[in-house]
């Protein structure tokens, strides 16, 4: 269990992160978004052991994190958002190079690097990494995270900036990761992502937490189920002078219900007006939507 007491970091005079408590179980994903500025990677630095907070406590399993940061690093794998590599080395010395940091034989380094690679879908065929595409960097990086087989990773951005085929790619590989039994942290502006992977999500507002807890459990906190309705109908001019708000898309009328009974009193309204509903479609606020709702 990874659990988070009254994290409090100043810089300063400015709370960065003003009493920040969170917990969460071994082999989950764990979300934390927010606008900018709202300390998501201040919370990643101190969750990683690499700066100290004010005050508060943390614990990852029997580590505590604030007293003890080394003890963290055996187990930790960490990607920042800017992948800064070594340009001259090759992906191979570079995944050599940190894996005697870590305390690996070269066997071992070996074999762990043919295995990343091949999980990532990455060729490096001893090309430097400075002739490697952002794609390819990001992929490296994440590579030197993993070279150790770390069981706690700290991800920030770990698809900021990439084409939507290697970040797509790389959300799969993180639920194949957690499909390991590796537990994960990460920040991410692809919010459609964080929802679709992440186990819980936590909201951040100016270092305050304003929202935590599963995709079920945020929906049911911003919001309940709206409901879409698309239809057709003969006569437009038959709309005009109800209250009802209509609009057109994909060559059908469309209204919006927030309710189970607005959806009948809806419903009801198209057949007296001679109209023909065609769909209905429903939805859950986004967290999109629910940052939006929280504002700046």
């Amino acid at each position: 269990m990874i659990a988070g007491r009254d994290l409090v970091k100043k810089f300063e005079a400015f709370p960065a992160l003003d009493g920040v408590s969170f917990e969460f179980e071994d082999g989950e994903i764990f979300g934390i978004i927010g606008h900018n500025g709202a300390g998501k990677t201040t919370l990643l630095k101190i969750i990683a052991g690499l700066i100290a907070p004010t005050s508060g406590s943390l614990r990852v399993n029997e580590i505590d994190v604030v007293n003890d940061p080394t003890a963290l690093k055996a187990m930790l794998g960490y990607l920042p958002e800017e992948s800064r590599l070594y340009e001259t080395m090759t992906a191979e010395n570079y995944l050599a190079f940190f894996g005697e940091i870590y305390g690996l034989s070269p066997q071992e380094i070996t074999v762990r690097s043919r295995q990343l690679f091949a999980a990532l879908s990455l060729e490096p065929n001893g090309k430097k990494l400075g002739e490697f595409s952002k794609g390819m960097k990001r992929k490296a990086a994440i590579a030197r995270s993993l070279i150790h087989d770390p069981k706690f990773l700290v991800y920030d951005e770990a698809t900021s900036g990439l084409d939507p085929m290697t970040s797509r790619f790389i959300a799969d590989y993180l639920r194949t990761l957690r499909k390991e039994g590796k537990t994960i942290v990460l920040s991410a502006h692809n919010l459609y992502q964080v929802e679709a992977i992440c186990d819980k999500v936590m909201i951040l507002k100016r270092g305050k937490v304003v929202a935590f807890g599963s995709m079920k459990e945020l929906r049911e906190q911003f919001g309940s189920l709206t409901y879409t309705i698309f239809f057709s109908i003969g006569n437009p001019d038959r709309l005009v002078g109800h209250t009802k708000t209509y609009r057109q898309e994909e060559g059908l009328y469309v209204c919006d219900a927030e309710s189970m009974e607005e959806l009948n009193e809806s419903t009801s309204l198209i057949a007296e007006v001679g109209g023909r509903v065609e769909k209905i479609e429903s939805k859950y606020p986004s967290l999109e939507e629910m940052l939006l709702r929280i504002g700046k």
